[in-house]
């Protein structure tokens, strides 16, 4: 009966670990998906418009600004 206790405590860390990693893999795919890379601008005009974004021209490159 011991041993069948052993064996689910790796399987129970498995079911933990999976769920844990695909939401760090969907935040960082999701956090990467508008601004790989910031393109360069003269002003704010330059900068893409995205809903619920702040994006701003800072230092020649467009920027998401927190609110």
């Amino acid at each position: 009966m011991q041993r069948g206790k052993n064996m689910a405590k790796p399987l129970k860390f498995v079911y933990v670990v999976i769920p844990c990693i695909s939401i760090f893999l969907v935040l960082t795919v999701y956090d990467s998906k508008y601004f790989q890379i910031a393109p360069p601008c003269v002003n704010d005009k330059d900068c893409p418009r995205f809903k619920n974004n702040n994006v701003r021209c800072r230092n020649d490159f467009c920027v998401n600004l927190c609110n």
